[in-house]
């Protein structure tokens, strides 16, 4: 099977995340939006510039240059100290929203992250996920983030870096001769710098030049090393993801209606894929969710959500669906038209942590047995091979699309 790999990266993760949080505590200025970089201590000649904002990099301010050397540049220069902990913060805060759409996630860096997609597209293609990720990361998080698109690692962090900020970049294993060859063989990633003046003495200053001499010669001159520039240049890499399984603290999915919608039955269609989307999830995690949420935002954009606290802790698509149409009937205005509808699970427990109760034991069993066999045929034939009858109608009408 073709794999679906994404590379998340944090448009300057330090200064952006410093900025949301200036910005939550009240600051009137956006520091993303003004001459200011990230710093060590100023009082010493030392301290370098850690991050920089792109006001800074006008004035020829650049990552890894003294402070010192930054003020001359820019006199008005707003310097800000370091935060490891709100950075941490930032960094868990994206990785639990990437968690709802795959677990096989590898945490690169702090502001990096791979993650392999290839049985969790759930009837999406891997570009439409790329741009909900996208979406949803500026929307609840506040910050922004470039994603690459590509069947390897490699391929999907060298698309991840090309023009910044907030961009979706596809490199396909079609698209490589046009879109890296004919980059500078210093863009090729695992370049070191002490390779690069060996490689123009050989007359080879693009990655296309690389892939196309003769890989014994690459070999003979780098070693083991030459191996894996030449298959980097030709798109060649096939390491897998090293993720490690860490269970979410909630699901949610949410979607904007490509027209506005008035009618409650349409919106409880809507709901019901959702909630699909949703329980579908939280069996895979072997999770039950204590608590649903339902979320609408009308035309005029006014928001509203309501929650519940389920009577048992549950998977189940049935009872989950069940109250959160009590939630939907709680909020729904009869005549205004709603434009986004979502939905999440929060207090979420390990299945075998739960004693259930004997005196709804069969009647779960049976519900599990239903989910299960729905479950196995979307993960064998794919995530749309089958669906409520209910839903038919609906998905002729809108497109659902996950935000």
């Amino acid at each position: 099977m073709e794999r679906q790999i994404l590379h998340v990266d944090v448009n300057n993760a330090f200064l952006s995340w410093t900025a949301v949080d200036m910005l939550k505590k009240g600051n009137t200025i956006d520091i993303r939006e003004i001459p200011s970089v990230i710093g060590g201590d100023e009082s010493r000649r030392s301290g370098i510039v850690l991050a920089k904002s792109p006001k800074a990099k006008i004035f020829g301010i650049s990552t890894g240059e003294t402070l010192y050397q930054a003020r001359i540049k820019c006199p008005k220069l707003k310097v800000y100290p370091m935060n490891y902990n709100l950075y941490k913060q930032s960094s868990n805060k994206l990785y639990q929203l990437l968690l709802q759409y795959t677990d096989k996630i590898e945490r690169f860096s702090i502001d990096e992250c791979f993650l392999d997609m290839t049985n969790y597209l759930q009837g999406k293609s891997l570009l439409e996920i790329a741009y909900e990720i996208n979406k949803r990361v500026k929307q609840e998080l506040g910050f922004t983030v470039n994603i690459g698109v590509a069947h390897n690692k490699l391929l999907a962090k060298m698309a991840s870096d090309f023009t910044k900020p907030d961009r979706v970049h596809t490199l396909f294993e079609e698209e490589i001769e046009t879109k890296m060859w004919p980059l500078p063989v210093s863009e090729l990633f695992m370049l070191g710098r002490k390779t690069i003046p060996k490689l123009y003495n050989m007359r080879i200053k693009t990655i296309g030049q690389l892939a196309k001499t003769d890989k014994q010669i690459i070999i003979k001159k780098f070693g083991k090393h030459g191996l894996m520039m030449w298959e980097y240049a030709n798109g060649i890499d096939n390491s897998e993801v090293q993720y490690k399984h860490e269970k979410p603290k909630g699901i949610g999915n949410s979607t904007t209606l490509p027209v506005d919608v008035n009618d409650i039955s349409k919106l409880e269609e809507v709901l019901l894929t959702l909630t699909e989307q949703v329980t579908y999830r939280l069996r895979k995690y072997n999770l039950l969710a204590n608590v649903v949420n339902v979320q609408l935002r009308t035309k005029d954009f006014e928001d509203k959500s309501h929650q519940r606290k389920l009577l048992r802790a549950t998977s189940s698509t049935k009872e989950i669906y069940v109250e959160a149409k009590k939630l939907l009937h709680e909020m729904f205005i009869d005549g205004i038209p709603i434009r986004l509808i979502g939905m999440r699970v929060d207090n979420l427990v390990e299945k075998d942590e739960i004693q259930l109760s004997l005196f709804n034991q069969a009647d779960n069993e049976k519900q599990e047995k239903i989910d299960k066999v729905i479950d196995d045929l979307k993960q064998k034939y794919g995530y749309t091979s089958i669906t409520r009858a209910g839903k038919l109608n609906i998905e002729k009408e809108i497109k659902l699309k996950d935000v």
